[in-house]
């Protein structure tokens, strides 16, 4: 969804984190570009071949790169984003997809045209004021996740077409996860329901425009790219096969990820991470006491970017691990 759409969108009061993707573009397809660059050679040519099952959908992804080899990595960061972009695409219709329906955990493949939003996100309630927290729903991105890394399996008995579909979603989802206000829902006396995942609440950062804190957090990592950008942004170097002077300088590049958390593998424990970490630092003063929009301080708007950069690195290693795991 385009950033400006994506303002209109958030901002109305119907808004809920079941309209907002976790980070914008340039993030999705950063963590992307981190997880191609673990991933082993023989895996590549895996999760190729289950890309070209959607070909229609392939050629949009790898156009523009100037070599298959280039090809293969820009298919799979630009599929990065596709589980966000079919919320705005004809054929997709969110009119009877409900969590609580039957078809809410489907795992039908090419063939389903429910744009399943509630898939992007876990709500894991909190309050700070006494107000009864709001629970998860049983259909989440940790539900989804799990469900689709065993079908991803060449053994699951899941067809190619399945599969195809289980991997795009699953180099969105993982990321998703690693969106601290994904993992979120604060009740208070004002939003007994919860707040989205930082939906109601208004902010006022350093650039002075008044948006909402769930997008604030989705835009840390940039507001649009493209995958040979992204892989500038994440690696710090220019794709394969790509002339320099049309990459713009790189004022991000992406740290490295922690061993240990990289190594973590249950869906679970990162949304548990990611919670901890919203309440630690999206919720941060000024915005834990604030009545928006809240002007955010340089001591927030720091830790907030260091926090961004640091989820997407683990984001990125853990997405590489759960595909070699169940492709190898």
């Amino acid at each position: 969804m385009k950033p400006a759409a994506l303002f209109l969108a958030l901002g109305l009061a119907a808004a809920s984190a079941t309209s907002a993707p976790a980070w914008w573009d340039a993030g999705h397809m950063q963590i992307a570009a981190l997880a191609w660059e673990r991933l082993d050679e023989p895996v590549r040519a895996k999760v190729d071949a289950l890309l070209r099952v959607n070909a229609e959908q392939y050629r949009l992804w790898s156009a523009g790169a100037p070599d298959e080899a280039t090809g293969r990595q820009y298919a799979f960061i630009r599929a990065s984003v596709w589980a966000d972009e079919i919320k705005d695409t004809p054929g997709y219709d969110a009119r009877d997809d409900k969590v609580d329906g039957p078809e809410a955990g489907r795992n039908i493949g090419w063939g389903d045209k429910l744009p399943h939003a509630y898939w992007h996100f876990k709500d894991i309630g909190f309050s700070e004021d006494g107000t009864p927290a709001v629970h998860a729903d049983p259909v989440d991105a940790a539900s989804q996740i799990k469900l689709l890394s065993a079908a991803l399996a060449p053994g699951s008995g899941a067809t190619d077409d399945v599969r195809s579909y289980d991997l795009v979603w699953l180099i969105h989802l993982v990321a998703d996860a690693h969106q601290p206000l994904h993992a979120v829902a604060r009740s208070s006396v004002l939003r007994p329901g919860g707040d989205a995942g930082g939906n109601f609440v208004d902010v006022q950062p350093a650039t002075g425009e008044i948006i909402p804190l769930h997008a604030y957090w989705d835009r840390l990592l940039g507001t649009g790219s493209t995958p040979r950008q992204a892989v500038k942004d994440a690696l710090g170097r220019d794709p394969a096969g790509t002339d320099p002077k049309r990459v713009r300088p790189s004022a991000i590049v992406l740290p490295g990820a922690d061993r240990a958390r990289a190594a973590v593998a249950d869906p679970d424990a990162w949304f548990a991470e990611s919670a901890a970490l919203a309440r630690r630092y999206a919720y941060a003063e000024p915005v834990r006491s604030g009545e928006g929009p809240i002007r955010l301080d340089r001591a927030y708007e720091t830790a907030a970017r260091s926090v961004a950069r640091q989820q997407a690195a683990v984001a990125g290693a853990r997405l590489a691990n759960l595909i070699n795991a169940a492709l190898r």
